[in-house]
């Protein structure tokens, strides 16, 4: 009698193993696929730059998507910075990353993300490279508007956007930015194209991601400025007002002395 219930159990363990196995495969969701609904793109405008008195490189970015810089912005100190979108495939930030670091510029990273990815329609990238070459891509089938431009030592891309002004607008407004620092100048090329339409469908995250070599917490990496504004009616302003705080707080840090006699 004893043995029944494990015989019991045995049977029902194979039937739930013969209802799974009867159950149609999910959709694939893996990075070479262009998702299908299953996720929602991240339909933003970002500008990724380079400075080249600080050696700095940044990504701004706002979207209607909720946290949006927990996708968008990849950088590294003396590689490069990317900004992965639409439809993203985050593997291309630290992919890309890897590309820059091996010697490729922003356009050869670019072509071996593309080539690599079935689902390079859907996605949209910008790359800048560590000495500010920069490129971006826009597949044939991001949502209209989108689209890209490049100018010196940086790029700008969106989608689902109000039309080609906002890119125009936001490159304008980097170009003739007045800000103390890289930060300030992508956050005034944010409100740029904020002004200009931005993303069609409204507002709500934003992000700046900053890196420079011993500028992160006590010198130990090279996580300059990270801030975010995952949710708010007024992202853009938002995000200025802590980056503002963040720069009260932690200063830049100080330029090693020179060595006596030099």
């Amino acid at each position: 009698m004893a043995g029944r219930p494990a015989r019991a159990a045995a049977r029902l363990l194979l039937l739930w193993c013969a209802a799974c196995a009867a159950r149609p495969p999910t959709a694939d969701v893996s990075p070479s696929c262009g998702f299908d609904g299953e996720l929602p793109p991240v339909a933003t405008f970002s500008i990724v730059a380079f400075d080249p008195d600080t050696q700095e490189l940044g990504i701004a970015v706002q979207s209607k998507f909720l946290g949006v810089g927990a996708v968008v912005p990849w950088a590294k100190a003396g590689v490069g910075a990317i900004a992965t979108q639409s439809f993203a495939n985050t593997t291309w930030g630290p992919r890309g990353l890897e590309l820059l670091a091996g010697g490729r510029s922003a356009q050869e990273t670019i072509d071996e993300l593309v080539k690599e990815d079935r689902g390079r329609d859907r996605r949209q990238v910008g790359i800048v490279g560590a000495k500010g070459d920069a490129a971006t891509f826009t597949g044939a089938q991001c949502m209209e508007w989108a689209g890209g431009l490049t100018g010196e030592h940086f790029c700008v891309q969106g989608n689902i956007l109000a039309g080609e002004a906002v890119v125009e607008a936001m490159a304008k407004g980097f170009e003739e930015s007045v800000g103390e620092d890289l930060g300030e100048r992508l956050i005034d090329a944010l409100a740029a194209g904020q002004a200009a339409g931005g993303d069609k469908r409204g507002m709500q995250s934003a992000a700046l991601y900053v890196v420079r070599e011993g500028g992160g917490y006590a010198g130990l990496n090279d996580r300059y400025r990270d801030v975010r504004v995952d949710d708010h009616e007024q992202p853009i302003d938002e995000l200025r007002r802590i980056y503002r705080l963040h720069k009260q707080l932690f200063p830049p840090p100080r330029r090693a002395a020179p060595a006596p006699g030099r």
